[in-house]
């Protein structure tokens, strides 16, 4: 089976188990990543955090978002700016968000631009991911060319019951370098 044949399957599994899942469960596990990746000490020195905002069918991290402003750091959302591009772009309130070009809160186009170089931390999305950094994401590939140009700590989120043990990757899949799920931390020693 090719390495796109078997990603499209392990979307569809993902799917069904998150249908499953019981109701509630990504909003608590969302509550549960945000205090796991506070408590990191990547967290605690980043000056700038480039968080998501979430879909419904992910971990809720509104939470974590708005840690991140309690804590005083500049926080940073991307922007989708074409196919497979985003940019990371700075807010002071979650109230600054609108549904973008795909329904996803994204900033104001004219929110001030933040260069990866400037980011202390990035979180990254998956629709699923294995405890070793191997992510599993949407397939539009944005953040995939995101971590090519980024080389600061990132911190990969997953919900405990959508962690797989294997993930399969492509030629330009990256590694994330940290995971989280609400539950445990990972370290995986992936160099970006």
């Amino acid at each position: 089976m090719q390495i796109t044949e078997e990603k499209d399957a392990l979307r569809r599994e993902i799917r069904a188990l998150r249908a499953a899942l019981p109701e509630g469960y990504l909003a608590r596990a969302g509550a549960g990543i945000a205090g796991a990746v506070a408590a990191c000490p990547e967290y605690r020195a980043a000056r700038t955090v480039m968080g998501f905002v979430s879909t419904p069918e992910e971990a809720d991290l509104r939470p974590l978002l708005r840690q991140i402003l309690r804590d005083g750091k500049r926080l940073a959302v991307p922007l989708c700016t074409g196919p497979g591009i985003m940019e990371a772009r700075l807010i002071s309130g979650l109230e600054q968000l609108a549904p973008g070009r795909y329904g996803i809160l994204e900033p104001p186009a004219a929110s001030p631009l933040i260069p990866p170089e400037d980011i202390g931390l990035l979180i990254v999305p998956c629709v699923t991911c294995s405890p070793g950094g191997e992510r599993l994401g949407h397939g539009g590939g944005y953040y995939d060319r995101y971590l090519e140009r980024y080389r600061g700590p990132a911190i990969l989120v997953c919900p405990d019951r959508l962690l797989q043990p294997r993930v399969p990757v492509g030629l330009h899949d990256r590694r994330v370098s940290i995971v989280a799920t609400e539950t445990q931390i990972w370290r995986t020693g992936a160099a970006l």
